[in-house]
């Protein structure tokens, strides 16, 4: 029989130490299966290494695994376990970089402001590590993504708590209503295989070609800009009305994967709410070469430079700041961490359904709860998230036993709709025009932009919308459920989109097939109306709708996105299955170093590996014409497996003591082994794993004595590339635990 690989990701943080304690099990229980699981490393130390492996000594070289998945994507053999990775902010970068220095890789400094052409090239080399790199690559196929039945039975039946909303709430979604992206995009439908030219025009007509990029027929390209005079504008009215209200003051942007314009925006915040500090100190701040686009966080690193006059003078003007401007919303009151420390702590897909679960509250500088503004400065997504906010307040808040479930269809497949897409992001050098302009001249799209205004195009290929279109059908057809396509018909590119709906529907059977194309504001208002009356609905969208709203409701439904479904349907006939989100991971990191344990709950993995088994048996089947039918075995009993470990609650808890991540893998491990035992229609395997179960239940206590003798001492681990050795013992703490699965992979 024809040997079978399953690619599992090697990604950061909490996932990552999961892993060490995880994929042993995986490896020992499909071993009989003639399954191998192979490691691809996509972290963000990984594609550190792999950016510099041609100067780095032998030994410390590694290939580039991100480029190998590049190609593999697009093979019908392709299957792949892709969990969370960091999508890197420039701090976390620099922070990686120290580390792996002092690990003895030579390493150069991250250069902020290059001078010398070798200092440009290694900041272009670094630069392919930050942000959004690694999903464009893999995700060759748009977007399955739902909570499993059991997920959301045990949501139902052991329900997260979300607290309250005051009918008296002031918390509300604050836009722009004029000079965003939403106002400002035009978009085309190319009509045929052409080049296009982005092009810089100054006042004197000068023209500079920024970049040129093939396109093909049928291809949406967008382009936009956001007005950065009435973006500071709209902040210092957003502040001012947190002020007058005395209310929190919050901004959601998502300046990680979003990596070249919002980060940008964020500073924009910066700049508006700390205004006093750049009036006083604009020469000590520019001596300093500090940026607000990296953070408070930042400049109080920097602080530690200048002479103790200088210095305090600084901290003086920033604690007269938080005396008169509006109480910052805090991302960790407790260690006086704000909304504007860290880029990275900006993730709107996580921060606004926070507020959510919170009842619309967010956390003060003293740790009080209170009302907050939210500032969602571009109109294309904010409306959504006003109506949910406006619609709790007027209904009251979610019950997660009775409200219903959103799935989701996204358009994400060969980059499309890019966050922010980095690599066409422009900042005007000086007033003058913006154009896309095709290899005959014409001019497609213009835009009259001020210099330092932030310009930005996608582009949407015409084979990933018709597939999204086609998997939009399928699903619906599989479910029974509607479909809400999230269109804005006054948006340009959604325009464009509409119209390739219209063309591509009819093309498939419909019948049974209930449809709607609706606007996200009045999308949401439809949905929320089913969601509480306890009916389903699948919301097809954007790439950037997909990636808000799979956290959104998720959140809502069961507390965490990280517990969803998420399947990604390969355009060249592979798999891509995600394993959910990794916002919560570093604190989980800094609770496993401090306290010794984790309570990364690894349930994405364990759901997406069973939809990994049954597309493997398809791929077998499709490519060698070979059965094997021990893979359909495995993953239906790892589906039991995971039933019963939610019903019996095993997930990982809180608290030293309790159970956490690598006892609630001992725990699947012993329903795995009991499904399999239980089963009929593999007679060797059912013997095999009847031994292994009575071996595990047999020592079940003393194997979690074994794991909580780990706890409650301090862990030193690396954050961004452990020691696999060093992580190993650490996440394999039970010998006896060992002992079973070892003999297994050996035997």
């Amino acid at each position: 029989m024809a040997k079978f690989n399953i690619v599992w990701t090697k990604v950061d943080e909490a996932p990552q130490l999961a892993s060490y304690s995880l994929l042993p099990i995986m490896r020992a229980f499909t071993k009989d299966a003639n399954i191998g699981i192979e490691v691809r490393d996509i972290s963000l130390a990984g594609r550190i290494l792999a950016q510099f492996s041609d100067i780095l000594p032998e030994d410390k070289r590694v290939p580039d695994d991100l480029a190998y998945l590049k190609e593999l994507v697009w093979k019908p053999e392709a299957n792949i376990m892709k969990l969370p990775n960091i999508s890197a902010s420039v701090p976390q970068l620099k922070e990686a970089i120290a580390e792996l220095q002092k690990q003895g890789y030579p390493l150069p400094d991250y250069p902020e402001n290059p001078q010398t052409e070798e200092e440009k090239q290694i900041k272009e080399r670094y630069d392919r590590c930050v942000g959004s790199v690694v999903n464009p690559i893999l995700r060759q196929g748009n977007s399955d993504r739902r909570l499993a039945k059991s997920v959301k039975e045990y949501a139902r039946k052991h329900p997260h708590k979300l607290r309250d909303v005051s009918p008296h709430s002031k918390s509300h979604v604050a836009h722009m209503k004029t000079g965003d992206f939403y106002e400002h995009e035009k978009s085309v439908i190319i009509e045929k295989d052409t080049k296009i030219k982005y092009i810089f025009e100054d006042e004197n007509g000068n023209q500079t070609v920024l970049k040129e990029v093939e396109v093909g027929k049928g291809d949406v390209v967008d382009g936009t800009y956001m007005d950065r005079s009435k973006l500071r504008k709209y902040f210092e009215e957003v502040i001012n009305t947190a002020k007058e209200e005395d209310i929190l003051f919050s901004l959601h942007v998502k300046a990680t994967m979003m990596r070249v314009s919002d980060p940008v925006i964020f500073g924009d915040a910066i700049r508006v709410y700390y205004a006093k500090l750049f009036e006083r100190h604009a020469d000590t701040l520019e001596k300093l070469g500090w940026k607000p686009e990296f953070g408070m966080q930042e400049l109080e690193n920097r602080l530690e430079q200048l002479p103790e006059e200088e210095r305090e003078a600084i901290k003086k003007t920033i604690e007269e700041i938080y005396q008169e401007r509006p109480r910052m919303y805090m991302v960790d009151s407790d260690k006086g961490i704000t909304n504007l420390h860290m880029p990275n702590d900006v993730i709107i897909d996580a921060s606004v359904p926070a507020v959510i679960k919170n009842g619309l509250k967010g956390w003060g500088p003293s740790g009080e709860v209170d009302d907050v503004v939210l500032s969602i400065p571009d109109r294309s997504y904010a409306t959504m998230y006003k109506e949910i906010v406006e619609d709790i307040k007027a209904r009251g808040q979610f019950d997660p036993t009775k409200i219903g479930t959103v799935q989701n269809v996204g358009l994400m497949a060969m980059g499309a709709e890019e966050y922010g897409s980095h690599d066409k992001t422009f900042f005007p050098p000086a007033d003058g025009k913006m154009k896309v302009v095709d290899e005959e001249g014409n001019v497609l799209i213009e835009h009259c932009v001020n210099e330092g205004d932030i310009w930005r195009s996608c582009i949407t290929k015409d084979l990933a919308i018709r597939d999204w279109v086609k998997l939009a059908v399928n699903r619906a057809k599989e479910s029974g459920l509607p479909i809400v396509f999230w269109l804005d018909e006054y948006r340009a590119h959604d325009r464009n989109l509409i119209e390739i709906v219209k063309e591509e529907l009819p093309k498939y059977d419909l019948e049974g097939v209930d449809y709607y194309i609706k606007a996200p504001q009045d999308a949401m208002k439809f949905t929320l109306a089913r969601f509480r009356n306890g009916e389903d609905t699948i919301s097809v969208t954007g790439n950037i709708l997909r990636d808000y709203l799979t956290d959104l409701f998720p959140i809502i439904e069961v507390g965490t996105s990280a517990r969803s479904l998420s399947i990604v349907p390969l355009i060249a006939g592979g798999g891509l299955f995600e394993t959910g989100a990794g916002g919560s991971a570093p604190r989980h990191v800094e609770q496993f170093k401090k306290e010794g344990h984790l309570r990364w709950d690894s349930l994405g993995e364990f759901l997406a590996f069973v939809e990994a088994l049954r597309h493997a048996y398809k791929q077998i089947k499709a490519i060698y014409q070979e059965e094997n039918p021990r893979l359909l075995i495995l993953a239906e009993t790892l589906d039991q497996a995971v039933g019963k470990y939610l019903e019996n609650d095993k997930t990982p808890k809180r608290k030293v003591g309790e159970l956490d991540t690598r006892g609630s893998h001992f725990y699947l491990a012993l329903y795995w082994a009991e499904a399999l035992a239980s089963q009929d229609k593999d007679k060797e395997l059912a013997e095999k794993f009847a031994k292994v179960y009575a071996d595990l239940k047999e020592n079940e206590e003393k194997i979690l004595e074994e794991i909580k003798a780990a706890e409650g001492k301090p862990v030193d681990i690396d954050w961004y590339h452990p020691d696999d050795e060093q992580a190993t013992k650490a996440m394999r703490p039970s010998e006896t635990f060992n002992r079973i699965i070892d003999t297994l992979l050996e035997g």
